[in-house]
Parts: C-alpha cells; structure tokens; sequence
C-alpha cells in the first residue's frame, strides 16, 4: 500500500478545536503537507498565533473564531471557508469538552453543553462538509477525532455524560459510512480513537477531580498531541480504494 498525501496538496481542510492539543497539532501537520487549513476554536488568537509560526510552509493556516456548540457559527465558518478559500476537501471534526459534574446529582446544562459540543456540533459539522463536498463533486475525507471511551466506559471518577457522547459518534461514524455508500459519494469516513493523551480538555474545562486521581493520571504513560496528528496524516495518505473506519491508538502499555 502506498502512503502518500501528495493528493491532498493546495486543498482544504477544516479542523474544529484547532487552538491547542490535538486540533492545534493536526493543524500545523497538516499546513506543513502543503494543505490550506481553517482552524475553527473559541479561542482564535491562539490558532492566528500558531499561523504565524508556520509562516514560511507550504500551506497556510486560517483562524476562524467559533463555538462548535453553536449552529450558526458553524454555518458562518464553512461559508467563509468557500468564499475566501475554497470548497472544503477534508473535515477533521477535533472539537470536545468534557465537564465537571456527575450522573446522580448532573448538572443539566453542563450535560447538554458537551452534547452541544462533542455531538451536535460535530453532525452540524459533517452535515455542511458533506453538503459541500457533494455539490463540488469531491472525493473527500471527514475524521471524527473519537476516544476509547467511545467502546469502553473508563473506570475514572466524574466522566458523566463524556462516554455516552463518544459513543455517540462510534455510531455517527458507521452511520454516516452507511449513508455516504446508499448514495454513492465517494467520501471517507474515519473515527480516530485515543487512549490517554497528554492536552489541555480537562484544564481548558475547568475540569477538577480527587488528588489521588491526579496522582494516578501523573504516572500513567500518555499519547502526545502529535502521535494523534501523525495517525490521522496516515489515515488520510492511504489509497483511494482504502478506507480506515476505526484507528484506536493507546500509549504502550496502557492498562484501560
């Protein structure tokens, strides 16, 4: 099998939640393959910043500030993205959050803010991309940046709603391979699933929990941001006739 990303080359690509992390890290790889990127975070002064690091490469980097809980953002940044830089040809949908509160006595806003986020906000998304790419005729990539916690419940303390939301998009991903087929577009669907990986989601969320479980999470061995970014650059290097449905990707030796 060939590895190449020569065919993505001068093209666009989305990626939600691109101010740190994950998106952060696949947007800068992404931009250093050549490709035009629109990086899509609440805080777009840091993605402008990243951009200007990245002066000088072979693609380019957009910020575009935008809640991916909130539809019209997502509308106002897919068309900004047509108008301004082209139809987009990959859709990286990175953007989650994960809250602090529980099941037995759950805050109900904090619930629907990370099904706003990490569900909705991700099938507003695709549904725009695949709207796009279906109108430009585009033989194009959507990658839900997923979790193991999308096929197995962590035994960690105050998850809450976070599982049932990553579930979620395990079934959105093979949904949505199940649509695209019944019409005959030729766009790729992949789910990426992480173990541990060492971001900024439980800081960036005000997310606290017990010290003891700190401690724990010290001495676990972690993913970095750029070992996810690294296995989506080859999901999408793959050949035309190859569709990676499901990467899960664990740091060695995880015990989850």
């Amino acid at each position: 099998m060939v590895i190449s990303m020569d065919r993505w080359k001068g093209k666009v690509a989305i990626v939600t939640g691109a101010s740190a992390g994950i998106g952060a890290a696949i947007a800068k790889q992404l931009v250093e393959e050549g490709l035009q990127v629109v990086g899509l975070a609440r805080r777009s002064e840091r993605v402008e910043e990243l951009a200007k690091k990245l002066q000088g490469q072979k693609g380019k980097l957009y910020a575009i500030k935008a809640d991916i809980s909130k539809e019209e953002d997502i509308l106002e940044a897919f068309k900004w993205t047509s108008d301004n830089v082209g139809p987009v040809h990959i859709l990286v949908n990175n953007a989650g959050i994960v809250q602090q509160t529980n099941l037995i006595e759950g805050d109900t806003e904090k619930w629907k803010k990370t099904f706003d986020t990490n569900v909705m906000g991700l099938c507003v998304a695709t549904r725009e991309a695949v709207k796009i790419m279906k109108a430009e005729k585009i033989d194009g990539h959507i990658i839900h940046i997923n979790s193991v916690a999308g096929h197995t419940v962590p035994n960690y303390p105050g998850l809450n709603v976070y599982p049932a939301s990553k579930y979620a998009v395990t079934a959105l991903t093979e949904t949505l391979r199940q649509e695209l087929n019944h019409l005959g577009l030729k766009i790729k669907i992949t789910s990426v699933s992480p173990g541990t990986v060492d971001t900024e989601i439980v800081q960036t969320n005000n997310f606290v929990i017990n010290s003891k479980f700190v401690e724990k999470m010290k001495k676990t061995l972690k993913l970095n941001a750029e070992d996810v970014a690294d296995s989506v650059l080859y999901v999408l290097s793959t050949p035309r006739h190859v569709q990676i449905h499901e990467l899960t990707i664990k740091p060695f030796g995880e015990p989850v």
